[in-house]
């Protein structure tokens, strides 16, 4: 039998899965619209049949006083189930009853608590002020961890932009009133959504551009610049042709990549990889890397390189890597907020190995480390990794690097 604890996880996990749908079912239920309910739920106590019972009795029998404590103290409900055992018929519980999402919320913690009652109004507002608003769930769960500020300039937003037409312009020089001029750029999907609008028009504010650094030793021993730019739809020629590109998403770890003959470290540019599969010197280099964090996010990344075309092999971003550095695994982003599973997108172009670690990080019930970052993995041991990678495709001899013959 699973102790209250344990339930109390699969109460947790059941409403990261529906809280917003949730909301959004009750504001629609409010307007006459039928929808699907979410709660109530029970939740098994996995009791078990009479058989594992009867083979550890006492057990059972301690975890059912401490259900029914606990249950007691939470003023929830059991179900109970007759079983016999042995001649004597027993009373188990065999389900918790969570009647509404509120007693869910108030199950799991202050935390949910907190978010329910903040999604609940926001959610009677997105239906106010965006009735025709389609999947206004994924609205609710994008804007979770906006304070009340920022959700009510993303309301302002969104309502802008169904009005208005902004084609031409930059993010910066769209006329929101009381906005700073960078608030746009991050949230264009969300703002268009909002709106309901495919794309909000916007143009670049720039080219976008790349950072590198040069890792040829022997390059670097004649003065020439150890870093460098290239700005995309420029012409632009490299120091020299690379044999061995590592793309790395933290920038320390871009800037500061040990010598390595014939090669470039790239700084990482987020998600989406045609910026730098914009750059033939990059795409045709004989060895071509992505080292990300070993996290949903920096296999998502991946995904998007290759998509773009470039044919970028991974180094550590598997299972087998994942175990090795577990150690330094962490279940907070950068604000304390906690990370959590979520449905898993399309990642089509990531290997099996890859795949596996993705499905697990982003499945709820996981329980381990969902992110390792990047950093925390000794760069003598990734640039050790990237030197037999790159020994396997350089043409023994091939000892200086060559000067490209295009840009």
């Amino acid at each position: 039998m699973k102790t209250p604890h344990l339930v109390v996880n699969e109460i947790r996990r059941r409403l990261h899965r529906t809280w917003a749908r949730t909301l959004i079912c009750e504001v629609s239920a409010s307007t006459g619209i039928e929808s699907k309910p979410t709660w109530p739920h029970n939740f098994a106590t996995g009791s078990g049949a009479s058989a594992e019972i009867s083979a550890d009795f006492a057990s059972t029998i301690d975890l059912t006083a401490i259900w029914r404590d606990w249950a007691d103290r939470n003023g929830l409900d059991l179900v109970d189930r007759e079983r016999r055992i042995g001649t004597v018929r027993h009373t188990i519980p065999s389900h918790l009853v969570i009647p509404d999402i509120d007693t869910a919320a108030t199950v799991a913690g202050p935390e949910w608590e907190s978010r329910i009652q903040r999604g609940r109004r926001r959610a009677h507002t997105l239906a106010e002020r965006f009735p025709l608003l389609e999947q206004p769930e994924r609205i609710l769960v994008a804007a979770d961890r906006f304070d009340d500020t920022n959700f009510d300039l993303l309301l302002r937003a969104g309502a802008w932009f169904a009005a208005h037409s902004a084609e031409g312009l930059t993010s910066r020089q769209v006329p929101l009133e009381g906005f700073h001029a960078k608030w746009l750029n991050p949230r264009h999907r969300l703002v268009a959504a909002l709106a309901g609008k495919d794309d909000l028009g916007l143009i670049l504010n720039h080219p976008p551009r790349i950072h590198f650094t040069y890792l040829d030793r022997d390059y670097l021993a004649t003065g020439g610049r150890k870093h460098d730019s290239a700005t995309v739809g420029d012409s632009f020629t490299p120091a020299y042709w690379p044999r061995v590109v590592i793309i790395s998403e933290n920038k320390d770890t871009a800037i500061n990549f040990p010598d390595l003959p014939g090669g470039v470290s790239v700084e990482g540019v987020g998600k989406g990889g045609t910026t730098i599969a914009s750059f033939d010197w990059i795409k045709q280099a004989p060895t071509l890397a992505y080292w990300g964090d070993i996290d949903a996010d920096g296999l998502e990344i991946l995904n998007g390189f290759r998509e773009a075309g470039l044919q970028a092999v991974s180094i550590f971003m598997d299972r087998d890597a994942y175990t090795t550095w577990e150690r330094f695994g962490t279940d907070v982003d950068k604000n304390g907020l906690p990370l959590t599973g979520r449905s898993p997108r399309a990642v089509p172009y990531l290997t099996a190995r890859e795949r596996e670690l993705y499905e697990d990080l982003t499945n709820p019930l996981w329980t381990r480390a969902r992110r390792i970052e990047q950093e925390r993995i000794p760069l003598p041991t990734a640039h050790q990794l990237l030197a037999k990678q790159a020994e396997s495709t350089t043409t023994q001899g091939e000892n200086a690097p060559e000067s490209p013959t295009s840009g």
